[in-house]
């Protein structure tokens, strides 16, 4: 261990099972006052499995949990270490499937973790503070105490879960786990929250910082632990990690994208007739999107600016919807970034979420083929690299990362021509990430059209045409040789004309 001073909590040969799968390997973890520690590891690698850990939701099957460095004498009703010990211990964490209550308003939402306020008058306590913590991390966030949390879209959802985590009423807040917070957040937003952590530890507080992004771990963290098949591989100072050396103790050599690359459309594919037709309702629409056979379109700008509205009607038209100032000549597949809420079947295997986007390959007259639906998740296992022993399991069996890949499985072994995406690399590491990339071009080489929505700048290089959105219209139209983050950020904060 890097750490010597006295530990918030100390992990001490930490094991889980679900199953015949092994989660965690007898870990050892540790993390101290004035410290950032950054997580890393593909998907799969058991690091949500240690955050519940760490967080209480979960108990270990094996190893100790120490609270400043003695076993914890405090239980929960359960008689172990749980939610509400680490609560009292002011250890709390931000999930990465967001754990917000949908038919509570924001300060109700405060309320649920914060059960001191209480009393006459609780709803204006819990909405002050609330909003003032927002304001802190998130300045200009646009969020109201009385706004019901399941209208807010996934980024203010995920701004106001973090902000609850950091709030302060009769319990501290020592340690914040953070898991994945920035996957829904834009460039700027992102960067925000990054400083509100930085200035957090230097006052004394604890974050272990779980994100794909490796440039975010580099940047904030004091000290980084690289978790692989449960197991921790690695642990350096932030400083002693280069992004290269990083990726490969995550054990993964991942090439680097070639920024330059040619674009995937072929002179026959450019002569076809157009796909997809498109402009934001209203009077002030702002410029016409249009995407042809065989591209990748992305859409960029700041988070809400009608980006997820403009892939809704896209994907409403294809369904037979009245939008005079839409066109789709094409079957449409949508792959949601929001999984749990708008993407995942939870009652379902693995293999029935995959194959329930092919169900004209799936029904002979009258009955279902079983066999075609093992056939086609199989066949996705394989070809995506889902992490499971048996497709038959229930999907919220997979981690993040991996349920996300049914979800691309589920779009592309459909009979879709078009595939839009809303931010679909949420908690994706960086190895699936590029995984995917290489499957959108090979599919785009194909013909098939992407209208892709995006928070990661890097992401835009693999799109032949970039369209930025701007107060819920579309300012700028960018090929792929001109788009970089300053033209991209320059769209994105100028003035409407």
């Amino acid at each position: 261990m890097l750490v010597e001073q006295k530990s918030i909590i100390h992990l001490d040969g930490v094991a889980k099972r679900f199953g015949a799968v092994r989660a965690l390997a007898g870990v050892n973890l540790a993390c101290a006052p004035g410290e950032c520690l950054g997580l890393v590891g593909h998907n799969g690698a058991g690091k949500s499995t240690l955050m519940n850990v760490l967080a209480g939701t979960l108990a270990p099957d094996e190893g100790r949990i120490l609270v400043r460095d003695e076993e914890s004498g405090e239980q929960d009703l359960a008689g172990r270490y749980g939610v509400g010990v680490a609560h009292r211990h002011g250890i709390r964490c931000v999930f990465q499937e967001l754990s917000l209550c949908p038919n509570l308003t924001v300060a109700e939402n405060a309320r649920v973790m914060h059960p001191s306020l209480r009393g006459f008058g609780w709803r204006k306590r819990s909405g002050a503070l609330i909003l003032e913590m927002l304001d802190r991390i998130f300045p200009r966030h646009g969020i109201s105490a009385n706004d019901i949390v399941g209208d807010l879209p996934i980024t203010r959802r995920q701004m106001v879960e973090i902000a609850r985590a950091f709030t302060v009423t009769d319990l501290p807040a020592h340690l914040v786990i953070l898991d994945e917070p920035t996957s829904s957040l834009d460039a700027t937003v992102a960067e925000q929250l990054l400083a509100f952590v930085r200035s957090f530890v230097a006052e004394g507080g604890a974050v272990v910082l779980i994100s794909h992004l490796l440039g975010e771990i580099l940047s904030t963290a004091d000290r980084v632990i690289v978790m692989r098949d449960g197991a921790v591989v690695e642990e350096r100072r932030a400083q002693d990690f280069t992004r290269d050396s990083l990726v490969g103790a995550m054990g993964s050599v991942v090439a680097r994208e070639d920024e330059e690359r040619e674009a995937v459309i072929s002179p026959e594919q450019t002569r076809a007739p157009i796909r997809v037709q498109a402009r934001m309702p209203g009077r002030n629409s702002g410029a016409e999107l249009v995407a042809g056979r065989g591209e990748i379109v992305g859409l960029a700008g700041l988070a809400g600016q009608g980006q997820t509205e403009m892939l809704l009607a896209l994907f409403d038209k294809a369904r037979g919807g009245r939008m005079p100032h839409v066109a789709v000549s094409d079957p449409v597949a949508f792959v949601a970034g929001d999984r749990q809420t708008d993407g995942i079947f939870p009652l379902w295997s693995i293999a029935r979420n995959i194959a329930i986007g092919s169900l004209s390959r799936l029904s002979r007259p009258i009955l279902f083929d079983p066999g075609a639906e093992r056939e086609i998740g199989e066949s996705w296992r394989e070809r995506i690299a889902i992490r499971t022993d048996d497709m038959r399991n229930n999907i919220l069996s997979l981690s993040g990362g991996n349920q996300q890949k049914a979800l691309f499985a589920r779009a592309l072994a459909s009979d879709a021509l078009i595939i839009l995406m809303d931010d679909p690399m949420r908690g994706v590491d960086i190895g699936t990430k590029r995984q995917v990339y290489g499957l959108i071009r090979d599919e785009a080489a194909r013909g098939r059209t992407f209208v892709w929505y995006t928070t990661e700048m890097d992401e835009l290089v693999h799109c032949d045409r970039v369209y930025v959105f701007r107060e819920r219209r579309i300012v700028a139209d960018l090929a792929r040789n001109e788009v970089t983050e300053e033209r991209l950020l320059a769209a994105s904060f100028e003035e409407v004309s």
